[in-house]
């Protein structure tokens, strides 16, 4: 009874955080973000789907697969002013850069984006947090839209993510037709649902929400056997035992360490800084790095402990599947799949995991 009881106080709270929002509507509830705060969205360029700022709710493009590039860019830009200086006769003035203070609104984000911003929260939010990072993040509000029709390179759900899920959204929108189900699983959410755009859910649209759901999960390619035997341990311990395994020369042999795998991912995060001087003047950049290219480690003194595409390739699975769980405790990959439909020699994540955990078994 006492089960029973608690079940159903459970699904009335999540109905109480679930409003209606007609698609007749969507655009003044987006305009409204737009007179308030800085709004990015996925837009339309050419044949490509971006995800960029927009000026227009006309602009923002719903109901289409990932957008090509990650919405991290809205909070970790890839070139970004730490701070300008300056040299005068009275010694040296700083100027810090600032991000303002509207919110960003990060519209229309799959749900594995969204999760990705929580691996970023915690590299850039942990004992020393990065300042840059952490005054966006404390601005913006992630509106995400479900994967009714999951697209087939996509894998979240071997990672523990899933066309639905609201993990690292303020809202998730799920497509019903005529109309969106809107579901708010925080606080700034909640506020959000407020607005007058949103109307009230009746049965019907909760029972067609869940048919969708199931339908979106059931569609998805059955789940790779992503590391079975690591299911209490995660991957590390096993990726620690093939460090020196021979497999990963075969897993790279196509490698062209051409980078675009953590450009476009989600949840990478490597970055370098450089000063940009001036007679008087100068500014210091922070730039989006990649593990994948060959000076990424080489030392000052011309030595590289990773010269060759193997062992940078190595480097970028370990640091996904054993380094971040070990010191994060989350895996650094959501399973959005753009690392396997833009690769240009088609080296397909999934399978090089398949691969490693068969090795590891045998």
């Amino acid at each position: 009874m006492t089960s029973m009881t608690s079940m159903t106080s459970m699904t009335s709270a999540i109905r109480a955080n679930t409003r209606l929002l007609r698609k007749k509507r969507m655009e003044s509830f987006l305009e409204a973000l737009l007179q308030d705060g800085l709004v990015f969205a996925p837009v339309r360029k050419g044949e490509m789907l971006l995800f960029e700022r927009i000026e227009s709710a006309r602009d923002a493009v719903l109901g289409q697969r990932n957008t090509k590039n990650s919405p991290k860019s809205a909070l970790f830009p890839q070139t970004e002013r730490l701070f300008a200086y300056r040299h005068h006769k009275e010694g040296l003035a700083i100027e810090a850069a600032s991000t303002g203070d509207k919110e960003r609104v990060l519209f229309g984000v799959h749900p594995c984006d969204a999760r990705a911003h929580l691996l970023l929260d915690r590299v850039f939010g942990g004992s020393t947090e990065d300042p840059y990072y952490a005054e966006k993040r404390r601005k913006a509000i992630a509106i995400s839209i479900a994967c009714t029709h999951p697209d087939p390179s996509c894998f979240c759900l071997a990672l523990g993510g899933g066309p639905c899920s609201q993990e690292g959204s303020d809202l998730l929108l799920l497509d019903l037709g005529d109309s969106y189900l809107v579901e708010a699983p925080s606080e700034r959410g909640r506020l959000l649902l407020e607005d007058k755009s949103f109307e009230d859910a009746d049965e019907e649209s909760f029972d067609k929400a869940e048919l969708i759901k199931r339908t979106a999960e059931s569609s998805m390619q059955p789940a790779a056997p992503l590391w079975e035997k690591a299911t209490d341990e995660g991957m590390e311990k096993p990726l620690d035992a093939l460090f020196d395994d021979p497999l990963w020369n075969d897993l790279t042999e196509s490698c062209l360490s051409c980078g675009i795998c953590t450009y476009l991912c989600p949840t990478c995060h490597c970055f370098d800084i450089s000063d940009e001087a001036g007679a008087v003047t100068g500014e210091r950049i922070r730039t989006w790095d990649s593990c994948q290219f060959p000076l990424f480690t080489r030392q000052a003194s011309g030595h590289n402990p990773r010269p060759s595409a193997k062992e940078r390739f190595r480097q970028r699975i370990m640091h996904k599947f054993s380094h971040l769980p070990k010191n994060v405790n989350m895996t650094g990959c959501v399973g959005c799949g753009r690392c396997v439909t833009e690769c240009p020699v088609n080296l397909d994540f999934r399978e090089v995991l398949l691969a490693l955990s068969k090795n590891e078994a045998t």
